[in-house]
């Protein structure tokens, strides 16, 4: 295990270098100058060229990327070309309301998810498979924007039941808990859809083994049988779809932070994309790929800890 563990950490690094001379190229051939944004519509041409130095902006690609580097390794990600704001700081005042968001997000899928998709086994082919099945697929169907615009109408403006915008309050409080319930299922629907599936279809491959025969067989209680010797074996590629949605969820907060005014990495990172804010978009990136490296090392590790049997030897 600790031999995994150090693998990928050196995966890491070399995604994460990977990552940074791709994003960085990108930001470098796409039209626009970050330089007169700054500068302002106004600005001269020395004005732009003063303002390309101090920025560094008039080195050779390859120099800035070394340079960006080298602040990397040191633990300086920039500042941001609009406000001078540090990128650390910025990432890390924005982090809190992302990862509660996607926190919560997960809690919503897997509960819905697991516990749908293990209904659907059990009832299979019953009243309950067919309707779990259909609202699967809708959510799986159902954008994102327009979820949460339909549940911002009905339980914000109609009802007056929830709070439609912003995370203002701690998630321990009453009020924190409200400010994230319909957020939470607006991004947490999809996975929460994906997730049932893969439980069911796992489930009913796990349920038609000989050791679940042999179990009833013996007289082992129903309920046992499926909490106990099934459900753990049925977990397995069912923790494979969690980790890499817990991920996608961190990283794919942009649309929600945008309908229910989240000010979290999303919103921070499409406000730099509009102002090529190069340093930003550049610690928002390697934030998300970072995330999905540490999550699939988890998801590895909670694999060797079910099922015994698997190893990285």
């Amino acid at each position: 295990m600790i031999s995994l563990i150090i693998r990928r950490f050196f995966q890491l690094f070399l995604l994460l270098f990977g990552i940074s001379f791709i994003v960085f190229i990108s930001m470098f051939i796409a039209p626009g100058d970050p330089a007169a944004i700054v500068a302002g519509p106004t600005a001269s041409a020395s004005d732009l060229e003063a303002v390309r130095a101090s920025m560094g902006l008039d080195k050779p690609v390859l120099v800035q990327y070394f340079d960006y580097l080298a602040g990397v390794f040191h633990g300086d990600f920039g500042y941001s070309y609009q406000t001078g704001q540090s990128v650390s700081d910025a990432i890390i005042s924005r982090f809190p309301n992302t990862f509660k968001l996607g926190i919560a997000s997960m809690i919503v899928a897997i509960v819905i998810g697991v516990i749908t998709g293990i209904l659907s086994a059990i009832k299979h082919n019953s009243w309950i498979d067919l309707s779990s099945t259909t609202v699967a697929l809708l959510g799986v169907s159902i954008p994102n924007f327009w979820l949460g615009a339909m549940l911002i109408l009905v339980f914000g403006v109609n009802l007056q039941l929830l709070p439609v915008g912003g995370l203002s309050y701690s998630v321990f409080s009453a009020e924190g808990i409200k400010e994230l319930i319909l957020p939470a299922i607006t991004l947490g629907t999809a996975s929460a859809a994906l997730i049932a599936r893969m439980s069911r279809s796992s489930m009913l491959e796990v349920i038609k083994s000989d050791y679940i025969r042999t179990a009833r067989a013996k007289g082992v209680k129903r309920r046992s049988v499926v909490w106990v010797h099934a459900l753990r074996n049925a977990m397995i590629p069912v923790i494979t779809i969690i980790g890499i949605d817990f991920g996608a969820l961190l990283g794919g907060t942009v649309i929600t932070e945008q309908v229910f005014a989240i000010n979290g990495i999303g919103r921070l990172m499409i406000d730099a994309i509009a102002a090529r804010d190069f340093p930003i978009i550049q610690g928002t990136v390697l934030l998300v790929a970072a995330i999905f490296v540490v999550v699939n090392l988890v998801v590895d590790i909670i694999y060797a800890l079910i099922d015994p049997r698997i190893s990285y030897e």
